[in-house]
């Protein structure tokens, strides 16, 4: 999937460990035999666990948008970077207006084509180049931008940059290896709860503790 094009015009600050097409995370071995892996869908999200050595998802909540005998595709939604929607937009050359808007952070989205835009939103939309995954969108068209700067967006957008994604059966080893916990999405809490409170709110979701999660933990 391509999303919209920056080119490398990020700030040297901006500071990220990009990876190849597909990642290799490597997830310490265990003594016993790992548990069979939860079947994993569409919408869900994968909550990176104490066990993830690859520093670009560590504490990291990805919501899961196509996962099939391809492999899987998603998009980080708590880490935000330090650049500013207004400085996307000027360098794609849209205006935009809006302050509050343009005040709001680009998230690291994953590694893979880390110089290319990806908006998850609510609703879905029309708009050229969007994968509906349930109630929520991904959009790669530019079209999706103009609509935001003339006030015409949809209600609800994260914009990031960069994408996670695992060839066929490589997330379902990591779920295994206690790598990932996947849980159902919940929609509000991407986009109606602060980035440094989601990993820990996913968790109480759960019932669960995060301070206290241990490198053995199973599977919800």
């Amino acid at each position: 999937m391509s999303g919209i094009p920056f080119s490398s015009w990020l700030p040297r600050s901006s500071k990220v460990i990009c990876a190849p097409a597909v990642r290799s995370l490597i997830v310490p071995e265990t003594s016993t035999s790992p548990a069979p892996a939860r079947a994993l869908t569409r919408a869900a999200i994968a909550t990176a666990m104490p066990a993830m050595s690859d520093p670009n998802f560590s504490r990291t909540l990805t919501f899961v948008c196509e996962h099939n005998e391809r492999g899987a595709l998603g998009i980080v939604v708590n880490r935000p970077i330090d650049v500013t929607l207004e400085a996307l937009f000027r360098q794609v050359e849209i205006p935009l207006d809006d302050a509050a808007l343009g005040g709001e952070p680009v998230f690291f989205g994953g590694p893979v084509q880390f110089d290319h835009g990806f908006v998850l939103h609510r609703p879905v939309g029309a708009w050229k180049s969007t994968l509906p995954v349930g109630e929520i969108g991904l959009t790669t068209s530019r079209d999706i931008l103009e609509a935001m700067a003339a006030g015409k967006g949809p209600g609800e957008q994260l914009v990031a940059l960069g994408y996670a994604g695992w060839a066929p059966g490589q997330l379902e080893d990591e779920i295994r290896r206690n790598g990932w916990l996947t849980v159902e999405a919940d929609i509000d809490l991407i986009f109606n709860t602060p980035p440094e409170e989601r990993y820990d709110a996913a968790m109480h979701a759960l019932g669960v503790n995060s301070a206290n999660l241990s490198e053995e933990a199973g599977h919800a």
